[in-house]
Formats: structure tokens, sequence, C-alpha cells
């Protein structure tokens, strides 16, 4: 299928490995041009030698990380057509536990950073009247998990975001959406003291053991692959989702019990 993107500037965030790596080799596959941005700058580098692109290195919390971000691809490639915001992490940390820091912090990563990016990148792309953006999100931020309340309220928080920036730009040409991802087997979950061996450590298990308590409560009894959810990012960022403006699709295995 032809998603449309040859030649297309893209901007993908946390894009050194997992979800944002996979949707940087599916957009550079597709032919489009990509700014791969992450905070090391030598797993960044081995990125763009695995799926090609440029790379930018960032914290994206930075206060003029978005300025240097969108830049870079003006400069790189000449504007800026496709925005993911994938940049994200978590860990395991009881309610009780969690301190004002967490809370800042998660709001910092997955709230004002994309909002940042958001707020430069999509008037541009209004001017030349196409344009899309993708925020992955959470499942999370759905059905708020007892694992981190504080990643989960501000998922839902970007989930809000992206519903905004949708509605006023929309008629511009630009849809934003989010894809809401469950347990995905990226460094995040399976990596070492991932999410996978924190949860172990709390219960007395084993890695795969807690990986399979949580895969089968999906009604795909597993969980999803970095490269399943690209996909369907890569299909927002094209031109066959040109009727899909402020949707918030699960990619969970069915997780979350909801037909929203």
């Amino acid at each position: 299928m032809d998603l449309g993107l040859s030649g297309r500037a893209c901007v993908v965030t946390g894009a050194s490995r997992g979800i944002g790596l996979e949707t940087a080799r599916r957009l550079t596959e597709a032919g489009a041009q990509v700014l791969l941005v992450g905070r090391g700058a030598e797993a960044l580098d081995a990125a763009v030698r695995r799926v090609g692109g440029v790379a930018c290195a960032a914290d994206v919390t930075a206060p003029d990380a978005a300025r240097r971000i969108v830049a870079a691809c003006e400069d790189a490639f000449g504007g800026v057509d496709v925005l993911v915001n994938n940049a994200g992490t978590s860990y395991v940390r009881a309610l009780a536990d969690l301190e004002d820091e967490d809370w800042r912090l998660n709001h910092e990563l997955h709230v004002m950073a994309p909002m940042r990016l958001m707020q430069l990148a999509a008037p541009r792309m209004a001017a030349r009247g196409w344009g899309r953006i993708v925020n992955v999100c959470s499942s999370a931020g759905k059905r708020p998990s007892p694992m981190n309340a504080a990643y989960a309220v501000s998922k839902a928080g970007q989930l809000s975001l992206s519903r905004a920036f949708a509605d006023a730009f929309a008629k511009d040409g630009v849809l934003v959406n989010a894809v809401a991802p469950g347990i995905t087997a990226s460094e995040l979950w399976v990596g070492d003291g991932g999410m996978a061996d924190q949860i172990a450590g709390q219960d007395g298990g084993t890695r795969e053991e807690a990986i399979a308590a949580r895969a089968a409560k999906a009604p795909l009894g597993r969980m999803s692959e970095p490269g399943e959810i690209a996909d369907v990012i890569a299909f927002l960022c094209s031109d066959r989702a040109s009727s899909v403006a402020g949707a918030a699709w699960s990619v969970d295995g069915g997780a979350v019990a909801t037909i929203v």
C-alpha cells in the first residue's frame, strides 16, 4: 500500500529504540525523510545506521528542545510534515510512594514536551495545507494502571492534548491523532531492569511470570510487538488516514474493555 509519504519530512521523538525506532523504520521504508530524536547520541547514531534518516540528540523536556528539533528538521529537509511524539517512559511505583517530583517529571515528558513541539509544528503544517501529528499515549491513559498513577494521569492529559490540537487544526489539513498501546515487548518492558523486572522484584517471581500474568489480561493473550504499534502510527501519518482526526486508537490487544 502506498502511504503517500514519499519525500515527507518527519520528526520521531524517542526514536533510538522500541516503538520509536520501528516507527522511524516504517516511515523511511515508505520513502519519508526522518529526523530521529533521542537523548543518547550513541544510541541514536546506532538507530540511524539501522534504519536511515538523520539524528538529532535532544532531551525533549528541555525548554528550548522543541525549537531546536523543528529547526533541525527544517535545516535537513526544508520543513516539517509529520510529527510523532513518542518519547516517554515509566516505572513501577505505588500511589502512596509517588512524590511531587514523579508527578512533575511525568507531566513534563508526556504533556509539556509534546505540547511545545505541536505548538511550533502544527502552524507550520497548516501554512502548507497538510500535516500529520501522532501522539503515542498509553492504554493507562484510558484506564489508570496501579503500577504508576503519575504516568497514567500524564497519559490521560496527553490524550486530551491530542484532541485539543485536532479540533484546532483539522480544518487546515493538519490531522492530529493518538495511539494507545498496552504492554509492548520493547526495552521499557522486557529489557534489563524494565517494567517486567520491577514487577517480578515486587512479586517475588520471574520476569517471564510477570509478563505472562499481564499478557493474559488482554484478549489477544500476548504482548504487542513494537512493529505492530509502528504500523498503526505509520498509517495515521499517511494520506490513507485522510478522514481520521481526534482519534485515540487502542493498540493493546483488547486490554482496555471499552469500545471507544
